[in-house]
């Protein structure tokens, strides 16, 4: 099979999907204090169209398969999902990103369903502090879920956070001493303007540069090399069990090597997060386009992927919509 390129010559192999908007968390950077409107239901990819665009995906060269939201696991069919994509021929690898909230009783189902890999949410150490970032969540949730996990052999597990100015930055060295006694990978990512524009502000935005000096005052860091890394960039302290990644699409990006697509919960197609560039597949689909059609809508996706965005810390920004729905 040939893999398809952008005009840049990247290969694109990697399609994340957002499955819901809805989330059992209202984390202060991603919603809005009051909540927002959600998608109504038959504004949602079904589960159908959702196999239907990764086979023709994988047809073009697709391999790796993300399922995101919102919270993935508030949707009830992900087994069913999950089982689906699992037997499209090409796909070979299929991740979750989730809060962890409702993850430690669903594990054993998903790892049989033909999961491979999970990341989780978590951006604080602290049982108040992180209630207080996702109003109302129970990090002993996420923690228990954690241990599960790695029960199953979900690995390697990934640990995202995202420090905050004078809200979590505190605790960037304490998620970094979890790699001398853990084999999980903990990435840093820095703030993106998506969300509550109310919220968002450059005074909160913490440069991945400071992230990684104060990562580094713990002990000399050493490059790792990782298959499929991604756009972290990974390193490891002297007989560390772990290694800590650093993930910054503000101040150091990395569209020079972007692999990705992503489809929207509402069923568009987005070839850049940053760009509101978007190809309806939903409305395609339901106005009852061919497979060939799909894969012309694809293609055309690939096409137009632009060489990179232009954020910076000079770049006076509006918010974009939610991740909820562009799907993290």
């Amino acid at each position: 099979m040939d893999l398809i390129k952008d005009k840049f010559e990247r290969i694109i192999d990697y399609m994340r999907i957002s499955i819901t908007d809805r989330c059992n968390l209202r984390c202060i950077f991603c919603m809005p204090a009051g909540g927002m409107t959600f998608i109504e239901p038959q504004n949602s990819l079904t589960s159908e169209e959702i196999i239907r665009i990764v086979r023709t995906a994988a047809g073009l060269g697709v391999k790796k398969i993300r399922l995101t939201g919102g919270e993935p696991l508030t949707r009830k069919d992900l087994p069913y999902l999950i089982e689906s994509i699992r037997h499209v021929e090409g796909i070979e690898d299929i991740s979750l990103t989730t809060n962890g909230q409702l993850l430690k009783n669903c594990v054993h189902t998903l790892v049989r369903a033909g999961l491979n890999r999970v990341n989780v949410s978590l951006d604080s150490l602290k049982p108040d502090r992180y209630r207080e970032i996702t109003r109302g969540g129970d990090i002993q949730n996420v923690f228990e879920a954690i241990q599960e996990a790695e029960r199953e052999g979900l690995l390697p597990i990934k640990i995202n956070m995202v420090p905050i100015k004078g809200v979590n930055d505190d605790e960037i060295g304490e998620f970094a001493r979890l790699i001398l006694t853990t084999p999980f990978h903990i990435r840093f990512i820095e703030l993106m303007p998506i969300g509550p524009r109310a919220w968002w502000g450059w005074d909160k935005y913490v440069p991945m540069d400071e992230i990684q000096r104060e990562v580094s005052a713990l002990g000399p860091l050493s490059p790792v090399k990782l298959r499929s890394a991604g756009p972290a960039r990974y390193f490891r302290f002297e007989k560390a069990q772990g290694v800590v990644g650093f993930i910054s699409p503000i101040s150091h990006h990395f569209c020079n090597s972007c692999n990705r697509l992503r489809i929207t919960s509402d069923g568009k197609l987005r070839p850049c997060l940053f760009s509101e560039s978007e190809i309806d597949l939903k409305s395609a689909m339901r106005s009852g386009a061919s497979d060939s059609q799909i894969e012309r809508l694809l293609k055309l996706s690939v096409e137009i992927k632009p060489k990179g965005h232009s954020l910076n810390r000079e770049t006076s920004i509006g918010c974009l919509r939610s991740m909820s729905r562009i799907g993290g």
